[in-house]
């Protein structure tokens, strides 16, 4: 659920398009918009604190067969948390290693290049203050 989270809309819906053509499902609830409290720790392992709050969107959905899915994202974009739902309920069914390959395995590679990326570039920018010379 968490690359499926980060998944672009329009892969969800490629994805979905090829392996489930005329899918139809029912919606339990929204895809609505909320916000959510975001946790942090001081140091990573220090006491908990509030940091602030982020805009989740959510959705659950019922597929004809009564399979339900349930998904929630960052930010606003309802549609994409509604098919990321419809992937939670099709992963439960006999769908999962069609959409494992198809969807999720590319997705996931992508989302770790892609983060590898970002902490490359993060660490051209480093600073080691470990040989500064105490002034005094």
């Amino acid at each position: 659920m968490s690359v499926l989270a980060r998944t672009p809309p329009a892969a969800l819906e490629a994805a979905l398009a090829a392996l489930a053509p005329g899918l139809a499902w029912t919606r339990l609830r929204g895809p609505e918009i909320g916000m959510a409290m975001v946790r942090g720790r001081m140091g990573g392992d220090g006491a908990a604190f509030n940091l602030g709050e982020m805009t989740l969107a959510r959705a659950s959905i019922r597929l004809a067969d009564g399979t339900v899915g349930h998904a929630f994202r960052a930010g606003r974009d309802r549609r994409a948390a509604e098919l990321a739902a419809v992937c939670d309920a099709l992963l439960q069914g006999g769908q999962q290693a069609a959409l494992q390959q198809a969807l999720i395995a590319p997705q996931r590679a992508a989302q770790a290049a892609a983060r590898a990326d970002t902490a490359a570039r993060a660490a051209a920018t480093r600073v080691d203050f470990f040989g500064m010379v105490r002034m005094g």
